[in-house]
């Protein structure tokens, strides 16, 4: 069933609004979480994604603040990307983090990327 467009409207009032628009993905991610001196490989999979991050389901207890890395390949490209990102949301076993460390041509690449994809947030 589609969503009607009043309830993507529907916000809190404290809540604020995106920087960025998001679109809709579907790839692997394998995900990286540091803790102190040691790090667990999990795999993840992307659903959502936006010039400062990316949300992804992942079968693990995650907390808002870990440091990870994200390594990914976007679909019909064949460059891998390593990021790293800080984990700002949870929902379920869904996790949004924010993207701590696009080098320029990343971001000029996702620029480029994020327009074929379809929105997620309208």
């Amino acid at each position: 069933m589609a969503s009607s467009p009043e309830k993507a409207l529907k916000r809190s009032p404290d809540r604020r609004p995106r920087l960025y628009p998001r679109y809709r993905c579907e790839f692997p991610v394998t995900l990286t979480l540091f803790h102190g001196a040691g790090h667990r490989e999990m795999q993840a999979h992307a659903r959502d994604l936006s010039e400062g991050g990316m949300g992804v389901l992942v079968a693990a207890e995650l907390t808002p603040g870990d440091v990870a890395s994200l390594v990914f390949v976007f679909p019909a490209t064949s460059e891998p990307w390593a990021v790293r990102a800080v984990l700002r949301h949870r929902r379920g076993y869904h996790y949004g983090f924010e993207f701590l460390s696009l080098s320029d041509q990343q971001t000029r690449a996702l620029a480029g990327y994020l327009p074929k994809l379809p929105r997620s947030d309208v």
